[in-house]
């Protein structure tokens, strides 16, 4: 789901042309030529790294351009060594450009991992609502054992850099979640970690802060306590902002140098929502503040069918696997109608390539996803 970024002084999403100049332009293009590049990449890769760089000079001369460095990409630049930012701009245009395109990768550019599908909230905007769904004797509850996740990590190791561990659940429910970060440590460029920060701890915080976690995203939707607790029911306001400041207290005093970013991320639902005010609040505990639209995901099997006919860009960009290693294209697609593979049978790149996959895909792209539901209520493209 695309991101808003939130400045104090701004709603705007920022883009390359305001946020990168021209000395990082010649950064990267002097660190194109160099030797070791050539060598890393195949020359398939190497055309498309030139091609980011080439929309990149576009976008700083305001032409038009397909791929620009919108701020949260820039963000993430900035923490990177020299030797990963070539890798990052290309991996970031396969996000980017390739869903557009309609151009199939080997692997997905971004994992969406599942540590659990279980949550200690009932969010208004959540499929956790559906009792079907997150009943704790239902089918769809559990947590991802650590073996998965190892087995996970080493299939995609060297070829997907972008993971996100979070989908239908609260990742901290899982009691391993810093051996497996642990696991990941030095494996990818972008990890990202979401989480409700209700179960934040010390321990939590430091196994995040030693680990190879790139940004780290609180999701709270609110400045205040009743209308917080009012969406994200179970939750408590107070104990969230607590822990929150806790991880920027510790950061701030044994790892003054970590390379991490914080966000808070919410969900544009109710017309309460004052979002100056939260953007204020909030960007004293964090780095950025981001919203996403409201997608129904409380009733995806139920709400209205709509006229989009625009295939959805997560089919080239992204695949989940769920805590039982279900591969699943979407979580609005939260009861699995859509499965397309288990990785306990098959690998993710066969799955990712796969015949049911496919399927899909072709269905979007003959504008039949009418035929498919959820797809055929949801709006996302």
């Amino acid at each position: 789901m695309q991101e808003t970024y939130i400045k104090k002084d701004s709603f705007e999403d920022k883009t390359f042309v305001n946020q990168i100049d021209f000395d990082f332009l010649n950064k990267i293009e002097s660190l194109r030529k160099k030797n070791e590049i050539s060598k890393e990449f195949d020359q398939e890769d190497l055309c498309i790294i030139d091609r980011a760089i080439e929309d990149c000079k576009k976008a700083i001369l305001s032409k038009d351009s397909e791929f620009k460095i919108k701020n949260n990409s820039y963000e993430e630049i900035k923490l990177m060594e020299d030797k990963n930012v070539i890798k990052y701009i290309l991996h970031r245009y396969k996000y980017e450009i390739f869903p557009d395109k309609k151009i199939l990768n080997k692997y997905p550019p971004l994992l969406q991992i599942e540590p659990s599908s279980v949550c200690n909230f009932r969010c208004v905007f959540c499929f956790m609502t559906d009792e079907n769904f997150s009943q704790k004797k239902s089918k769809h509850m559990g947590v991802m054992s650590l073996d998965m996740y190892k087995r996970i990590v080493d299939q995609i190791e060297g070829k997907i850099q972008f993971i996100t561990l979070a989908s239908r659940g609260e990742p901290l429910v899982n009691k391993q979640i810093g051996q497996m970060l642990e696991f990941s440590r030095n494996k990818f460029l972008g990890l990202k970690i979401n989480t409700n920060a209700s179960l934040l701890n010390e321990k939590l915080i430091h196994d995040i802060l030693t680990n190879d976690v790139l940004t780290v995203v609180f999701s709270a939707d609110a400045a205040e306590k009743k209308l917080y607790e009012k969406l994200r029911v179970r939750g408590n306001f107070d104990k969230v902002i607590k822990n929150i400041k806790l991880f920027k207290d510790i950061k701030e005093k044994h790892y003054p140098k970590k390379k991490i970013i914080t966000r808070v991320s919410g969900v544009k639902f109710s017309e309460n929502q004052n979002f100056n005010e939260v953007s204020n609040f909030w960007n004293e505990h964090v780095d950025q503040v981001a919203f996403v639209k409201y997608n129904p995901w409380e009733n995806s099997y139920e709400k209205k069918d709509n006229d989009i006919t625009t295939p959805c860009s997560d089919l080239w960009r992204r695949m989940f696997i769920w805590w039982d290693g279900k591969a699943n294209p979407c979580d609005v697609d939260y009861k699995s109608n859509l499965s397309v593979g288990n990785i306990n049978q098959t690998d993710i790149e066969k799955i990712w390539n796969g015949k049911d996959y496919n399927k899909l895909r072709e269905l979007h792209v003959n504008q039949n996803r009418q035929k498919k539901k959820p797809c055929s209520s949801c709006f996302v493209t």
